[in-house]
């Protein structure tokens, strides 16, 4: 089986969440609103064991456990366009330093290499080209151009440890994430828990918080001033302002801090 795949800058997957790297996060703070999403995969699914290996896994009653994918993500929602994104609606402004995430895709690392076929049909409105002239991509379940691919792979479980142990941690200091977790997981179409990406930064000593707070807070305020007069975005502006919020109280309790 071959699949042909070429991207016509269209512009149109530069839109909602864009799940990063530790290292894209903080390198785009000052861009993106960053926000941590745990996403639970239920036992037997294709992804359970990537997903555990590069996350966490919970454990249920009668032996039964879910894994659950932590991932720092650009918090955007899918009406507004990545802050990159030129107004024209094509060209991407960062593009010689975009995160891992935009030069892998289509192709998605948190799913194993053999399970990649379907997202190489274009979303209803994307102008991808998968026709004859498109280059093979995709060929015997396997990438052909793999070295974004394997690239993206590699700081995923670099990073794993990391946010494993922010994961057991939050777990165990908020009962309620868990019992969230577990009523997504629940669910026939799955989903999502969104989380402050403050509460990651107690586990990441090597970053300056007082610094990252003063890129974010810009960011903050910009989407929950895009997003206020909009109700169907009442969680995200939620999320916005709760951020901003504790990035003043940062700044707030350190201003003399170096940044």
């Amino acid at each position: 089986m071959e699949r042909r795949f070429s991207c016509t800058a269209c512009g149109k997957c530069c839109f909602g969440w864009l799940t990063l790297t530790l290292e894209d996060a903080l390198a785009q703070a000052g861009r993106f609103p960053l926000a941590v999403i745990w996403t639970p995969v239920r036992q037997g699914s294709k992804s359970f064991s990537i997903s555990a290996r590069l996350g966490l896994t919970v454990r249920l009653r009668k032996r039964r456990q879910i894994a659950v994918r932590i991932a720092p993500t650009a918090y955007i929602p899918p009406s507004l366009p990545c802050p990159a994104l030129a107004p024209d609606g094509l060209l991407c402004t960062i593009h010689g330093e975009k995160p891992s995430r935009c030069r892998t895709m289509p192709f998605f690392p948190y799913r194993e290499e053999g399970d990649q076929a379907d997202l190489l049909i274009p979303r209803t409105g994307w102008l991808c080209d998968t026709s004859a002239a498109a280059p093979v991509v995709y060929r015997d379940k396997k990438i052909v151009e793999r070295e974004d691919f394997d690239r993206e792979r590699e700081e995923l479980f670099r990073q794993a440890s990391t946010l494993r142990s922010y994961g057991e941690w939050l777990l165990e200091s908020a009962p309620s994430l868990k019992e969230e977790l577990l009523r997504v997981a629940k669910k026939r179409t799955g989903g999502h828990v969104v989380v402050n990406f403050s509460t990651l930064l107690p586990h990441l000593p090597e970053v300056d918080v007082v610094a990252f707070a003063r890129k974010q807070l810009p960011v903050m305020t910009e989407f929950a001033a895009k997003t206020a007069a909009v109700p169907a975005l009442a969680e995200y502006h939620k999320l916005y302002l709760e951020c901003a919020a504790e990035m003043e109280g940062v700044l707030e309790r350190r201003p003399g801090a170096k940044g």
